[in-house]
This record gives structure tokens, C-alpha cells and sequence, in this order.
């Protein structure tokens, strides 16, 4: 019976992104983006991750940027099915990524400039549903309702789940640019991602009489894996127009389970069996963007992003259920109040090509709208601060599944669903020129 009751079990949030961007991928990778989101275009001390090509026109000699930011988010799933005493009924999951680092290098001499980038590229966070998820409520209701031939009923045994996960993707880049000229250069970098994860679950019924539990399903499982990308960038530059091109090719990357604890590894939990490996792509990204300075003081970029996700293998291969890749469509504008203070406010589009195929408890998303906003304080001509809020506001999701075979969750019985989340970021950071 454990078959019916778990597919998947405890794989939890397969992507949590942090942030609008692709399924995997985050893009948040400095303050400068949670004020100003539109970076594509800068040649600032950001630029090693954002406009990599840029750096052939940063400033002559060495400057470093440092970030770090906090992250937390709600990834609620409302459930409705028939064997529920209540009708429907909530589970409410957090996911939070206490530090968020990034530290970006260039060193500018001449037409060359090299760059170096490290951080937190995809993954990023703990997801923690301490009730568990519908799958493990609908899935154990349904399976002992079946195997008693109705006669044992929800309200006679207690379900206890929970769920937690953790997913990081640490990205180390290193590249070099060349400037042909003062409007066009060039840039070629490879990164490094390194995958860590770890799954933790339980799911069990016990009669409200006591007894020894009818479902006893536990969990713990890390995995690790590693892939390289190349990335290649563009810049150009005429009169006060900058534009900035940057391609970052697929990373294919493949994540070993390193199991303790797994009580039906041959059967519901085989996926996460020791040793089993599961693709973990990060997609195919492109990116273009246009920055004008309308006066000294006043500046506006916009910015587009696209992420190859329906070309990126994913676990189950569960990229074939999306409709397409994500788009991201970015703008932003900045203005010097006086040569201390900067203020800047930022929007952000991002859709998914999701279906309801794609979505489902262990994973799913949603488009969203972002605004980011902060400033910089300029302490010396060398050092400057940067402060950044960024907040998110998803659009809900709602599936319906109909009853047949394999119906809710597998129960062959008809349920819903309705996938909700909030995002809010906070950053701090600085960057200095020697």
C-alpha cells in the first residue's frame, strides 16, 4: 500500500527560488539588484555577474563588491477533497534563507579586465512544512479508505508529517574581457555550481486508540552535485546609451543521493535511494539590457531575460509539462539627490509557461510582479554602501484535478488546489575601489 501513498515522498520543494528568475536559478546576486533591478546595462562594481563585458569599462585598477542578503517566504498550498472532515483545508510552508552572500571582484588594466564572482546561483533556502503537504494527507486518507473498504474513516486515526528541505547552488565564475575600442568589448567566463542539498521527512497514521502506526514513512537524504557552464557577454556603448548582452549556456548537473535513513527505498522512496542520481539542470539563460543617462544626476535602464527551463532535464522530466521557458521583462531608474545620496526604484514581470502538469506539491511556482527600491550612500570617493528592499507579489495558482484514474494525488478520487506565496528581501552591502 505504501505505493499509493507517497510518489516522490519527501523531494519537498525541488526550486526554491528566492526570487523571481527561472525555476532553479536566482538572481538576486547584489544589493545594487533588489533597489535596481535592471543591471544588465551597469559597469559597476557588480558588473562581474550582471554585465561581465561591462568590466572593460569599469574604473582603471582593482574594486570589490559584498552583499548580503536576507530572504523569507510563505508557500502556502489550500487542498480540497472529499475525505477531508473539513472540506479543505490549509497547509501553510516557509522558506527562508537566513544569509544570502555574494562577493564580486574586477580588475581593470588597460583593455583587459578580469573578473571573479561567488555565490548563491540557484536553490537558495529551507523549506519547512511542519504539517506536511496535501500529497501525504490525501494519499494516506484515501489509501486506508480504499483498503477497509470505507470502513475506516479520517476521523478514527491521526496523521502526523512534516516536511523540510534545503537546497543551495553555490556558483564560482572567473572571466576576462577585452575592450576593442571605447564603444565595443567582449567577455568569456566559465562558472562552477556546485549543488547541496538535503530532504528530510516522516508521514504516519496511528489510530486515536492507540496501537502501533498503520503508516510509518521516514526520510533523510542529502544530495551533491556539480556542473560548469560557459558564459559569453557583449557591451556597447555611444553617446549616453549603454547596451549589454551576456549568455550563460546551460549547466548540466546531476545530483547523488547520500541516504541515512529510508524506509521503503524499493518501493514509494526508490528515488531517493542511496546512490540514485536525478538531473538538476540550471537552464540556458539570455539576457539583454539598455541603459540611458538622461543627465548626470538621472538614470533609467530596462532589461530581458530569458531561461531556457523547457530544455533544462529536471527530475521525473518534468521540463516536457511546460508550455515554455521563463520570461523576465526588468526597468528601473536611479537619481543622485547630491554626491552622497542615491535613490533608486525598480519593477520586475516575470511569467512561467506553467501548466498543471508541471505544478504540484513537492513543486510548483507562480508568476509574479516584484518592486524593489533602497539607495546608496556614498561614505568616500571609494567606498560606497548600498541598501535594497525587495518584495514579490505572486499570482495564485489554481488546479483542478477530476476524479479517474490517477485522479488527486493518485487517490482516483477529484480534488484542488490553490498555490500561494509572499516574498520579501532585504540586503545590505558594500563596494570599494582601490
Amino acid at each position: 500500500m505504501k505505493k499509493t501513498i507517497l510518489l516522490g515522498s519527501a523531494l519537498l520543494v525541488s526550486a526554491m527560488s528566492l526570487n523571481a528568475g527561472d525555476l532553479l536559478t536566482n538572481t538576486n546576486q547584489s544589493v545594487e539588484y533588489l533597489r535596481m533591478t535592471a543591471r544588465g546595462a551597469s559597469c559597476e562594481s557588480d558588473a562581474p555577474y550582471y554585465n561581465p563585458a561591462g568590466t572593460a569599462f569599469a574604473t582603471e585598477g582593482f574594486q570589490i563588491n559584498l552583499s548580503l542578503q536576507n530572504a523569507y517566504q510563505k508557500r502556502d498550498i489550500t487542498s480540497t477533497f472529499a475525505l477531508y472532515p473539513e472540506g479543505t483545508r490549509k497547509f501553510e510552508g516557509t522558506a527562508e534563507a537566513p544569509i544570502i552572500p555574494s562577493i564580486m571582484a574586477t580588475y581593470k588594466k588597460g583593455k583587459w579586465a578580469a573578473s571573479a564572482y561567488i555565490g548563491l546561483v540557484g536553490g537558495g533556502g529551507k523549506a519547512n512544512y511542519k504539517h506536511g503537504i496535501p500529497l501525504f494527507a490525501s494519499s494516506i486518507m484515501a489509501g486506508l479508505y480504499a483498503k477497509t473498504q470505507g470502513q475506516l474513516t479520517p476521523a478514527m486515526y491521526d496523521i502526523n508529517s512534516s516536511v523540510f528541505g534545503r537546497q543551495y547552488i553555490f556558483g564560482g565564475q572567473l572571466g576576462a574581457a577585452y575592450n576593442f575600442n571605447n564603444h565595443i568589448s567582449a567577455y568569456a567566463g566559465v562558472r562552477f555550481n556546485y549543488l547541496n542539498g538535503l530532504y528530510k521527512g516522516n508521514a504516519t497514521a496511528v489510530m486515536k486508540n492507540g496501537g502501533d502506526p498503520m503508516i510509518d514513512l521516514r526520510l533523510h537524504c542529502k544530495q551533491t552535485g556539480f556542473g560548469v557552464a560557459p558564459i559569453l557577454g557583449l557591451d556597447y556603448k555611444v553617446g549616453n546609451l549603454t547596451l549589454g548582452a551576456k549568455y550563460e549556456f546551460r549547466t548540466n548537473l546531476t545530483a547523488k543521493n547520500e541516504t541515512k535513513e529510508n524506509t521503503d527505498p524499493n518501493g514509494a522512496l526508490a528515488a531517493y535511494a542511496d546512490g540514485v542520481k536525478t538531473p538538476t539542470d540550471m537552464p540556458a539563460m539570455v539576457a539583454v539590457a539598455a541603459g540611458y543617462d538622461f543627465t548626470s544626476k538621472l538614470r533609467a535602464s530596462v532589461e530581458y531575460h530569458f531561461f531556457d527551463d523547457k530544455n533544462a532535464d529536471m527530475a521525473g522530466a518534468k521540463e516536457k509539462a511546460l508550455k515554455r521557458g521563463t520570461s523576465e521583462v526588468l526597468a528601473g531608474v536611479e537619481y543622485d539627490i547630491n554626491r552622497m545620496f542615491t535613490v533608486s526604484v525598480s519593477g520586475q514581470r516575470t511569467d512561467y509557461g506553467l501548466t498543471d502538469g508541471y505544478q504540484s506539491d513537492l513543486s510548483f511556482s507562480c508568476d509574479s510582479w516584484s518592486v524593489g527600491l533602497g539607495g546608496a550612500i556614498h561614505a568616500t570617493p571609494k567606498l560606497t554602501v548600498n541598501l535594497g528592499y525587495f518584495l514579490t507579489i505572486y499570482s495564485d495558482y489554481h488546479k483542478n484535478v477530476p476524479a479517474g484514474n490517477p485522479g488527486y494525488n493518485g487517490t482516483t478520487m477529484a480534488g484542488a488546489e490553490t498555490y500561494a506565496r509572499t516574498n520579501r528581501v532585504f540586503g545590505a552591502g558594500v563596494s570599494y575601489k582601490f
